[in-house]
């Protein structure tokens, strides 16, 4: 993994030189529009192609800060997937500057405004290999997954996006191909299209945003000075032992512990966490904590928090046993490795500084629960995401409309 120093930073970085980026070139294209002439044209995308390539720059490099702040936030999903777009922008307004050079009388006025209102259809369009792809191994992880594994309605929510994923891109790809009529229906067609284009792009950068998110947080690792590591619990076996998963979650934690101890001679103190679920015969807390006794762990370095019943009762009511034994000690956490990000996101929701460790899974199991997490994440600061999204749909309609009603 690359050296991303996290949490280095004590500010949340801004995205402020990003609003006045924008405010500048809308008003810089407002006046060059006050001049509409054939020589115009190419300075006019040009300049939108340059604000594109600064908003890439700018988002990429508060991703990178935020992890250096904080890599467990729904900011690093926005910037990482919206820098992708912003990029995408930036080399479809330069390819259109230099076809305006080659052929200026073209330009109408129109073209440039139309030009923004299709770069949402025109990025799902380009970016249709890598949709198609995603789905494809999906599918082949959920088929494998009902093979091997029990056959339940979470286990097929993979299928279920890829079905959702190649629908839209295929309807919409079908419902454009064509549109005829008076200029009312033509315009109707448009804001169809521009309407459902916004609100594919919204999702379809968080998704992306969500799975490099993942991948860097599931590969990440703690330093060696950890006072305090809660272990995850999850599923038990019919016997009250750790299923598979669980015990892979254990043996990461203890394989910290050993290297920590081997490398800096600092031992840790274990935290089990989990409760007693209503088909579970013992307490997830219990079954974390003899399978460490197991592994010879000491009974004085392992607490248990037996009252949690999801991922983010386990961070706040282990957070209670912590600040009780040692409120400046450092915290760590083992879980899967597609469920670090998001048990990160629960960790500061309930305001505790915690580094996460993903323990392996098989390959199969990955692409589903990793969808799960996904879905998780979207349940989250609806009202964030909401604003997000409605101004992205103001943003296309209002260009749709100018498009054509100019």
């Amino acid at each position: 993994m690359p050296d991303w120093r996290f949490d280095t930073r004590d500010t949340k970085p801004k995205l402020y030189s990003l609003l006045i980026l924008t405010a500048v070139t809308v008003l810089a294209v407002a006046l060059l529009f006050c001049f509409e002439t054939p020589l115009l044209a190419p300075v006019i995308a040009f300049v939108i192609a340059g604000y594109g390539f600064l908003a890439c720059f700018l988002l990429l490099r508060t991703f990178r800060e935020q992890i250096r702040y904080n890599l467990y936030s729904y900011n690093t999903i926005y910037h990482f997937g919206f820098a992708l777009f912003a990029l995408f922008f930036a080399l479809s307004h330069l390819l259109l500057g230099f076809r305006l050079l080659s052929v200026p009388e073209d330009f109408r006025g129109l073209q440039i405004l139309r030009e923004l209102s299709y770069t949402a259809r025109n990025y799902l369009f380009l970016t249709v290999p890598f949709l198609f792809a995603f789905s494809a191994g999906m599918v082949i992880s959920n088929v494998v997954l009902l093979l091997r594994e029990r056959k339940s309605f979470s286990n097929v929510l993979g299928i279920l996006l890829s079905l959702v994923i190649t629908a839209g891109a295929v309807g919409l790809y079908a419902y454009d191909f064509y549109a005829s009529g008076s200029m009312m229906q033509v315009l109707l067609h448009e804001l169809v299209v521009s309407v459902f284009s916004s609100v594919y792009l919204y999702f379809e950068c968080m998704l992306i945003g969500t799975i490099v998110a993942d991948v860097i947080a599931a590969g990440s690792e703690p330093a060696k000075d950890v006072d305090f590591l809660i272990i995850l619990g999850c599923g038990l076996k019919p016997d009250g032992s750790p299923t598979p998963l669980l015990r892979g979650r254990i043996e990461r934690a203890v394989s910290f512990a050993c290297v920590q101890k081997k490398e800096t001679g600092k031992d840790l103190v274990f935290i089990a966490s989990g409760g007693k679920g209503p088909d579970e015969q013992v307490s997830e807390s219990s079954a974390i904590r003899n399978c460490l006794l197991e592994m010879g762990i000491p009974e004085e370095r392992i607490l248990e928090e037996d009252r949690s019943t999801d991922t983010y009762e386990n961070m706040l009511y282990s957070k209670d046993i912590i600040m009780e034994k040692n409120p400046k000690g450092r915290i760590a956490f083992s879980t899967t490795n597609y469920h670090v990000f998001r048990s990160g996101l629960f960790a500061r929701r309930v305001k505790m500084r915690a580094f996460g460790m993903g323990a392996r899974t098989k390959w199969y199991f990955w692409p589903n629960a990793a969808v799960r997490e996904f879905i998780g994440l979207l349940t989250n600061h609806r009202r964030k995401q909401v604003v997000i999204l409605c101004c992205m749909v103001f943003f296309y309609v209002v260009f749709t409309l100018l498009g054509y009603l100019w």
